[in-house]
């Protein structure tokens, strides 16, 4: 594996695991060839594996029409996006997801393949039709919409086993409860990925499982009045705000996700960085 990688692996792990954790997060052991030498301790990934259609149009959308414009398939859903991440860093991933006997779930599990990762925690069946969604971009690049529904299978045994345990909110809420109730029997720290504003306050039902969280902006506003069951917490702008104007305005809703017990929020800004609490 390369060094710097190595070096900034090992500075994620340092700063946000508990200190009697603080060793081979997500850093398998490694032989002189730089070969893998053991899948004993795998991250869990548990949640969706999407197609993503991606819609951009060269000019502006006219209603009840076609327009000219680009469309692309892109291989997405936030746990396997993560998943294929943390591959790259020399780890393998378990992924427990589940996918369609379809042209989607085709494309998705070749890639899965082709990265020569584990599909035993990938159900097929043909009674489930994969996840798709299809995004309309306008002129500028931003997304106008997009729906994908995902369901999950569990594994207990490689969970118990795991270092850590992600979820995205894309699983219902039943799935979500019992995969961190798992978890939390053996003391795997859970990751929770709030995926959407609407989604991440599926937090409400697990976040005394969760360990780390890691919302948007507009994702923790969301948490927190969804954890303090009102609307006290504001979904005005942030594009203007620096990072200290950010961190002063959100400041009460990370410490509703604090005081419900989750120990490390990692709050991600887009190009603007990141602020870990």
């Amino acid at each position: 594996m390369d060094s710097t990688a190595r070096r900034r692996l090992d500075c994620i792990s340092h700063q946000l695991l508990l200190p009697y954790q603080r060793t081979h997060f997500l850093q398998p052991g490694l032989v002189s060839n730089g070969q893998l030498e053991s899948e004993v301790f795998e991250p869990v990934i548990i949640g969706g594996m999407v197609l993503d259609i991606h819609a951009t149009p060269s000019t502006p959308a006219s209603p009840r029409t076609t327009t000219p414009g680009m469309i692309n398939y892109v291989l997405g859903g936030v746990a396997r996006n993560v998943a294929e991440c943390m591959s790259k860093l020399a780890t393998k991933p378990f992924m427990i997801s589940v996918l369609g006997l379809d042209m989607a779930g085709n494309m998705l599990l070749d890639h899965w393949k082709s990265a020569e990762l584990s599909t035993k925690g990938i159900l097929r069946q043909d009674v489930i039709k994969t996840a798709v969604v299809s995004n309309i971009f306008d002129v500028t690049g931003e997304v106008a919409a997009g729906v994908a529904s995902v369901e999950a299978i569990k594994f207990k045994h490689n969970i118990h086993s795991a270092p850590v345990m992600m979820v995205d909110a894309n699983l219902n809420l039943s799935a979500l409860e019992f995969s961190c109730q798992i978890a939390a029997s053996s003391n795997t720290p859970v990751w929770f990925e709030p995926v959407s504003v609407a989604k991440s306050r599926r937090i409400v039902s697990v976040a005394k499982y969760v360990t780390f969280v890691s919302p948007n902006e507009y994702e923790i506003i969301s948490m927190a009045n969804a954890l303090t069951g009102g609307s006290e917490f504001s979904f005005s702008s942030f594009e203007s705000d620096n990072i200290e104007s950010l961190l002063q305005r959100l400041k009460p809703a990370i410490r509703v996700l604090l005081k419900n017990g989750i120990k490390f929020v990692v709050v991600t800004l887009g190009s603007k960085g990141m602020l870990l609490c």
